[in-house]
């Protein structure tokens, strides 16, 4: 059969609307593999940035746009930088033992460290200190209190001692620090990220407005960019950060170890709100199967984790190191698939979403998208299909997180690649209509094809016209699947 459509999905569609990204690594690079976590679940692939070289980032990106080609779906690639890596130096003879209340120095001398001093080089951090400022150490396992300061010297009380080896992380919860952002590493691997046209740029260690201005600067709209909200700084600009960026991730990785235990929950719901709130993707990531990493059943507690994240509204949940190092990669995507699943189907969840609704703003294009919405619930529509450019009348639809499918169809195929992300969405790149008659025969028939509507179903159709003009939405149309639409294809 010949159509018009440049890709017919072959594969079943997501039963579930959050999505979910699993990051690659030496268990999980394979094609084989990766076709295995395609099929079990996964919706983006994460490439980190900070392992490996590019040779290998390469060869794992080219094998995801070769699965695209074999299933006729668009595949989501999301590339993650690795931002500034702060670390002491070394240490004489080898690992030391702090004791809570001693002293201990960190400087800018050369030196390797002993039980009362060791290096920390980096000038920025000194510059920035302020007595009473707290540094944390090794995922925040040892606690420093800044005592006294000199140029290059921090002389420190031990708050909360411990072992303590060579190069272990740095934390400064207590201030911004005057360091971009982007390193001259970043700097690289995002000139080869962008030249391997992949669909979304994760940015570490933002921690104000500009660090992500900085990267919109460079990324130029070649790909889709995520801020990391992983510095309580960031949470103090937090709207600001959101409006400039396309999607953020809750990254409770050093956010867990620069604020209080207690309060990142508090940060993780007002994180996914405040980008609900703006229509924008939202990730809750890091430690979410953790146990999983070498155990092939999670612990009780971290499926309520997954489940909390899809009962709050997010569009994605994440795998680190449970699909890139761990044994039971593909049980992992497979257990997540199923708490998302389970969580979707249970009737709380749909009054949880609703308590969360977002008021759309006053503009007609979020009129449209919210009567969409209230259109499905009227008149029982099993799909909701929309046209979309740049993905904005897509995006519009899922912010308003409906009881069915959003059906996506797009020209741009970077658009359906990056659409890949959001909250209930199935993109499909296909040929842009030119005419109301062609866009309606076009929904139906894509509906019934990509098998997430049937015939003597209705459909809800959201569209802008004139068609291909980007962000105006101005249509909705009621329609009927006959089944007999096929036959004109």
């Amino acid at each position: 059969m010949t159509t018009g459509d440049i890709s017919v999905p072959i594969f079943e569609p997501r039963s579930r609307k959050v999505r979910i990204i699993a990051t690659l690594g030496p268990a999980s690079s394979s094609p084989e593999m990766i076709q295995n976590l395609f099929e079990t679940g996964v919706d983006v692939f994460r490439i980190n940035m900070s392992h490996g070289g590019h040779e290998d980032k390469a060869e794992a990106i080219k094998t995801i746009r070769a699965l695209e080609k074999k299933t006729g779906r668009q595949q989501t690639i999301l590339v993650d930088l690795q931002g500034p890596k702060l670390r002491i130096g070394t240490f004489a003879s080898g690992p030391i033992q702090l004791e809570n209340g001693a002293a201990f120095q960190l400087d800018l001398d050369d030196v390797p460290g002993d039980e009362t001093r060791v290096r920390l080089p980096h000038p920025e951090i000194f510059k920035a200190l302020e007595v009473g400022a707290h540094l944390l150490l090794d995922d925040g396992k040892i606690k420093l209190r800044v005592t006294a300061l000199e140029d290059g010297v921090a002389e420190c009380e031990v708050i909360v001692g411990g072992k303590l080896s060579d190069r272990k992380g740095v934390n400064v919860p207590d201030v911004v620090l005057p360091l971009a952002a982007l390193t001259e590493k970043d700097r690289r691997d995002l000139d080869f990220a962008l030249d391997q046209n992949v669909d979304w740029v994760a940015l570490s260690f933002v921690q104000r407005p500009d660090d992500v201005a900085e990267v919109r600067k460079i990324v130029a709209g070649r790909a889709g960019v995520l801020a990391k909200i992983e510095k309580p700084a960031a949470l103090k600009s937090l709207d600001e950060i959101v409006e400039l960026s396309d999607a953020v991730m809750v990254a409770r990785g050093d956010l867990g170890v620069e604020l209080p235990m207690p309060e990142v929950p508090t940060a993780q719901k007002r994180i996914v709100s405040a980008a609900r709130a703006r229509g924008k993707m939202v990730v809750v990531a890091t430690q979410m199967l953790e146990s999983m990493i070498a155990s092939p059943t999670p612990t009780r507690a971290e499926v309520s984790d997954v489940a909390n994240a899809v009962y709050e509204g997010a569009d994605a949940v994440m795998l680190s190191a449970e699909s890139a190092v761990g044994q039971f990669p593909t049980q992992a995507v497979a257990v997540m698939d199923a708490i998302a699943r389970q969580i979707e189907g249970d009737p709380n969840y749909i009054r949880v979403r609703d308590a969360e609704y977002t008021v759309p703003e006053g503009t007609a294009e979020d009129a449209i998208s919210a009567a969409a919405r209230q259109v499905v619930a009227t008149v029982r529509a099993k799909l909701i299909v929309t046209f979309t450019t740049s993905g904005s009348t897509a995006l519009r639809a899922a912010r308003e997180r409906p009881t069915v499918p959003i059906l996506a169809l797009t020209p741009s195929v970077k658009t359906a690649r990056r659409l890949g992300l959001a909250w209930g969405l199935h993109a499909i790149h296909t040929r842009d209509v030119g005419s109301f008659e062609e866009m309606v025969g076009k929904a139906k028939r894509m509906a019934l094809r990509s098998r997430l509507a049937s015939a003597g179903d209705r459909v809800v159709i959201t569209a802008g016209v004139p068609f291909g003009t980007p962000g105006s939405t101005n249509v909705l149309k009621i329609t009927w699947l006959q089944g007999d639409e096929l036959k004109d294809a």
